[in-house]
């Protein structure tokens, strides 16, 4: 890439939501179908890490699955707790622990509980940084705002902290005021390759 600062990559988590028509998800991991030619790709959280891993990115992300809005109270625990036992299998699997700094990934939808869990359980399994996933999936602004703050409590101040898929100005700010480190979104460059200019309202 001829970028000599640090880089980070996902684990692909956002496409087992955005690509839902394409992928059957099991206990193993993901089966995506290609669009291209109908190809099968299975990924499962230990070829997720060999994958990062060799790509030698700073920060690389465990196997997640990212969660929709709206969605059940059921479907989203289940998500919540095979999220939670990829991330231990992620951890088991990452082979570069002194060059590569793995996070877990928190989801849990909007149901507060689950979110406290999901915390609270990657917590426990201390990784060097931790990720907020699942959020600005389709939800109105105020309740993603309130489901971030609940969120943020339940992890390290002394670790970073991590909002996944945001990047407006506005978002930015929110994602601050909560203790949010970093945030990342596909959204600047968007705008960029499509020559855009960005409006910001309160209703965004």
């Amino acid at each position: 890439m001829n970028w000599d600062r640090p880089i980070l990559t996902d684990c692909g988590g956002f496409q087992v939501f955005s690509l839902s028509d394409l992928r059957t998800i099991s206990e193993e991991g993901v089966e995506f179908t290609s669009h291209l030619d109908g190809s099968k790709h299975f990924f499962s959280p230990e070829k997720v890490m060999e994958i990062e891993n060799a790509l030698g990115a700073d920060i690389i992300m465990s196997f997640d699955e990212c969660v929709g809005y709206p969605a059940t109270y059921e479907y989203t625990q289940n998500s919540m707790e095979r999220t939670t036992r990829w991330a231990v299998r992620c951890k088991e699997a990452h082979k570069n622990t002194e060059k590569q700094a793995l996070f877990g990934i928190v989801q849990g939808g909007m149901y507060k509980d689950l979110r406290e869990k999901s915390a609270k359980d990657l917590v426990q399994l201390d990784f060097p940084g931790y990720a907020v996933g699942g959020l600005s999936v389709g939800e109105p602004k105020d309740i993603m705002c309130d489901v971030l703050e609940y969120t943020t409590q339940f992890l390290p101040k002394d670790k970073p902290r991590y909002l996944m898929g945001v990047g407006s100005p506005d978002y930015l700010i929110e994602a601050v005021l909560r203790g949010i480190d970093m945030c990342d979104c596909v959204l600047p460059t968007r705008i960029a390759r499509h020559r855009n200019s960005l409006n910001i309202t309160s209703e965004n």
